[in-house]
């Protein structure tokens, strides 16, 4: 064995090798395993290779030519092309190069004789190894430069995530985002257009918490006129709007379920029935759903149909909240800083020593959303170019459960919580604080509320109800929130 053939191969690689030959198997197991990092599974024959295929990702196959069933060459031109398509070695006797030639051109990455030399053998497996190494950390670095388009970030679950944007992006296919609010999920869904080969076609976006029922469904799938009173003219609806482009459904959850029956029907048979029309029309659009619900406990409720969750969720994309990515906290506070300062005219701030052990010490609940909104504040009320640590929100102290230092409530703290609460009571608390503070600076306008908070109005609705605070007025009508 070369002393460089397993040099490159430092995570784990999955391989799969197809011979119809029990002993070839066998050899090629034994040998591959010599590589470090390299787990190999074996099938007698094309067919059983592609049913392993289709349960698990491999990065590599390596395969014979003649086997019974399904053989070397039709695996090859199966998996040519195929989206994240694994690299592909096929083993020809000797003599019979052309087929391994053809198998190439077909779309195989290389090939090596029977019977074969060790070293040849592992030099061939290494190379083709590397280049899914290279393929990958090409991927990973052009979801990583997507995704910063829309977000800042700098943790490795944020690199992970962009990683699976460009995959996803790029492969047509239905996407639900999930994660809490404020975490971005919107920038996510742009991120995934931008990677898609609807990039250059329309993207619409449309709030599922915004409207009533009745006009939600004329928003959609559009209305003939004369439809319901106030329908004086035609309206295609976002659906056909959208038509050769991508629709994202934000707060998916909280679609009604009449307007679940008709959406299932636009994923099953890309077709929409506009209000009042008895023919459906043809639609080819792709669907971005996003969601700060468990839908899937929500469909085990009966709130939410099941049929449409696993519609949706084809490929789950999961943000994280600001608490498991820490790391992001700086980068995110800079930019921040930056962007108010020049909002405001404030000059150079000057940054107190410990702010951003500070910042990385609260829980965020609201996320992003709630970062930014605390700094906002915290620019817009600095004094002398200098920020007003006072004006944070308490931490918790890790031995006693209770606030570390200062017990005045900053912007969107909340004094409501007894002494000696818990971590839950106090989170509680702190969330009541924030809507509060969102209502006073809107004025009681709950759509104004609710975009500061960045979260649904439904949503807001439900914490009103859960904090005893929906006798609140509301001085902004319904709106779109």
């Amino acid at each position: 064995m070369p002393a460089d053939a397993g040099a490159a191969v430092e995570s784990t690689h999955h391989v799969l090798v197809v011979d119809d030959d029990a002993g070839v198997r066998f050899t090629l197991k034994e040998t591959l395993r010599s590589l470090p990092g390299v787990s190999v599974d074996v099938a007698e024959d094309g067919e059983v290779a592609l049913a392993k295929l289709a349960a698990r990702p491999y990065e590599l196959v390596i395969t014979d030519l003649r086997m019974p069933r399904v053989d070397g060459m039709e695996l090859v031109k199966r998996l040519h092309g195929q989206p994240h398509a694994p690299r592909i070695i096929v083993v020809t006797a000797h003599g019979s190069e052309r087929f391994a030639v053809d198998a190439v051109k077909a779309g195989a990455y290389d090939y090596f004789r029977k019977p074969f030399d060790v070293d040849e053998l592992l030099a061939v497996v290494t190379r083709a190894l590397e280049a899914v190494r290279l393929r990958d950390e090409n991927e990973r670095l052009a979801g990583e430069l997507n995704l910063s388009r829309s977000l800042v970030f700098a943790s490795e679950a944020m690199g992970r995530l962009a990683q699976l944007v460009q995959r996803a992006g790029s492969r047509d296919v239905t996407v639900l985002i999930t994660g809490e609010s404020g975490t971005g999920k919107e920038r996510v869904a742009e991120a995934l257009v931008r990677a898609s080969p609807r990039a250059d076609r329309p993207y619409l976006r449309f709030n599922c918490a915004a409207l009533t029922e009745e006009l939600a469904e004329a928003e959609l799938f559009g209305h003939s006129k004369g439809a319901f009173t106030g329908a004086h003219r035609v309206r295609q609806g976002l659906f056909r709007e959208a038509d050769g482009g991508t629709l994202l459904l934000d707060e998916v959850g909280e679609l009604a379920p009449p307007l679940q029956a008709k959406l299932l029907r636009v994923l099953q048979e890309g077709e929409v029935r506009p209000v009042g029309e008895d023919r459906p029309v043809k639609v080819d659009v792709r669907i971005l759903a996003a969601t700060h619900r468990d839908l899937r406990r929500r469909a085990a409720e009966g709130t939410f149909r099941e049929d449409l969750y696993y519609r949706l969720n084809v490929v789950q994309l999961r943000v994280p909240p600001l608490r498991e990515r820490p790391e992001d906290i700086p980068v995110l506070a800079r930019m921040f800083l930056d962007r108010f300062s020049d909002r405001f005219h404030t000059g150079p701030l000057k940054v107190p020593e410990g702010f951003i052990e500070k910042l990385r010490a609260l829980p965020w609940p609201g996320n992003v959303r709630e970062l930014e909104n605390t700094l906002e504040s915290l620019v817009a009320l600095s004094s002398d170019g200098e920020l007003d640590l006072g004006l944070l929100p308490v931490p918790e102290s890790p031995a006693s459960g209770a606030p570390a230092g200062a017990t005045a409530p900053g912007p969107g703290a909340s004094a409501d919580a007894p002494d000696g609460a818990g971590l839950k009571e106090r989170v509680e608390a702190y969330e009541r604080g924030l809507v509060l503070d969102a209502l006073r600076i809107s004025g009681g306008n709950r759509s104004e509320a609710a975009r500061r908070l960045g979260i649904g109005r439904a949503t807001l609705h439900d914490k009103l109800r859960k904090y005893g605070l929906d006798a609140a007025p509301d001085e902004g009508g319904e709106g779109r929130g």
